[in-house]
């Protein structure tokens, strides 16, 4: 069975989408668009808009629940 996606996984996710959205935005408009070397500029904007969701997301996926104390639910 498929564990399922806590929501504050899903907020970091698009978290990390947006952070990568605004890098992905500045190196194409901001100096030099060669932020990764000899990659063509299309596949550097991919790899910039994708890669901070899709490492946000796995590790919030992979990391166990902390259960809350007693304590912190008030």
């Amino acid at each position: 069975m498929a564990k399922k996606v806590e929501r504050k996984v899903t907020w970091a996710t698009v978290g990390g989408l947006a952070a990568g959205a605004a890098v992905t935005l500045l190196n194409a408009t901001v100096g030099d668009a060669e932020l990764m070397g000899s990659l063509p500029s299309v596949l550097q904007y991919a790899i910039t808009l994708v890669a901070p969701p899709l490492i946000t997301f796995l590790s919030g996926y992979a990391a166990p629940h902390t259960p809350r104390t007693a304590e912190a639910t008030g």
